[in-house]
């Protein structure tokens, strides 16, 4: 397929800026691959498509502020510096974003607000990439901390505002453990300790895989022939325990839904040689684009993404081209809110 295919005129209204007033109220638009009928529901009635032996794969990933506003020496110019990943605990060493990148050079120091925190430029990765080290004595507890009050809540780029106290709880899933993102996983965004209460009183598993959402998730297709796009690597666990629920899931033909693109890409990085799901952990750079074979989920529940996005491609790839484009020119009739902080559709 190519990169063309993907393209569609959003209107701006329709781009959501801020969450829906509670998580589970956003609408649910429900699509059947079976038949091609497309349902309008909110994210709440998830519980009537879900019984007993069913089970939801979240991803427990918890998103750091990962957005820190730093001065260059001498000049005191004000630098934005993303942080990416952390590349070596011992030493704090990350890969960042800065921006402007053209003032950033390797040696240059960067310090942070009144705190002590100092870091240092070591390499340049791409255009806009670094490594920087931070030179920091305390202990690894005390860093986190600093890094913690002086950070953002990272919103997506499109949202042209400045975060406000509720995106710190609103921009994570209520089941967000083990940080690492700088982006969170927003199919998640729609669940409320009320529906996983709901789903677990009808007998539905919830079992956690965990993928630190990176940039490169968001990261612009710019070749049309989609073979040759490269995704940038993001680093996933899945579990012993969660494999086992999967599988007797699968053995037992019940439903299992990939709650995200995130998830999903983590359990197609983990199938075996007799398509179930194995205990895995590593990096994956995986691209999921039509046609494609999915072997574990049998279901999806993702946002509504950004025209030409890997996110897009991967819904089409799972609930068939000519049906998505169809729900999408719906979901814009319809004026359903799109990406991060929108609404969300159900794919069965």
């Amino acid at each position: 397929m190519k990169l063309s295919e993907f393209k569609f005129d959003l209107p701006n209204e329709l781009m959501a800026t801020h969450p829906a007033p509670n998580r589970d109220e956003a609408r649910m638009m429900v699509i059947h691959r079976d038949s091609g009928k497309i349902e309008h529901k909110v994210f709440k009635d998830i519980i009537s498509y879900f019984d007993d032996g069913d089970v939801m794969v979240t991803n427990n990933t918890k998103v750091f502020p990962a957005r820190l506003y730093g001065n260059k020496e001498k000049t005191g110019a004000k630098i934005e510096v993303f942080l990416l990943r952390e590349l070596d605990k011992r030493i704090h060493l990350w890969d960042v974003l800065v921006d402007p990148a053209r003032k950033i050079r390797v040696g240059n120091k960067l310090y942070f607000g009144d705190s002590d925190l100092v870091a240092e430029v070591i390499d340049n990765t791409t255009s806009r990439g670094r490594t920087i080290k931070f030179l920091y004595d305390g202990p690894d507890e005390e860093f986190y901390k600093v890094v913690h009050s002086l950070g953002e809540t990272p919103l997506p780029k499109y949202i042209k505002r400045e975060p406000e106290p509720e995106d710190e709880e609103r921009y994570q899933t209520v089941y967000a453990e083990v940080t690492g993102a700088v982006a969170a996983p927003t199919a998640g965004l729609h669940f409320t300790r009320e529906v996983l209460k709901r789903l677990e009183l009808k007998g539905v598993d919830v079992a956690p895989i965990t993928l630190h959402v990176g940039l490169g998730t968001f990261r612009q297709v710019d070749v049309e022939d989609l073979t040759k796009h490269k995704m940038d690597s993001e680093q996933f666990f899945v579990t012993e325990e969660t494999t086992k629920i999967v599988n007797k899931a699968l053995d037992a033909k019940k439903r299992v839904c990939a709650i995200g693109t995130t998830t999903m890409r983590a359990l197609e990085s983990s199938v075996s040689a007799n398509s179930r799901l194995k205990p895995n952990e590593g990096w994956t750079d995986k691209f999921i684009f039509p046609p494609y074979d999915f072997k574990i989920a049998n279901s999806l529940i993702t946002n509504f993404h950004m025209p030409e996005s890997t996110l897009l491609m991967m819904a089409a790839a799972f609930g068939g081209y000519e049906l998505i484009v169809e729900a999408y020119q719906t979901a814009i009739k319809e004026k359903y809110k799109f990406f991060s902080y929108g609404d969300v559709m159900l794919i069965l």
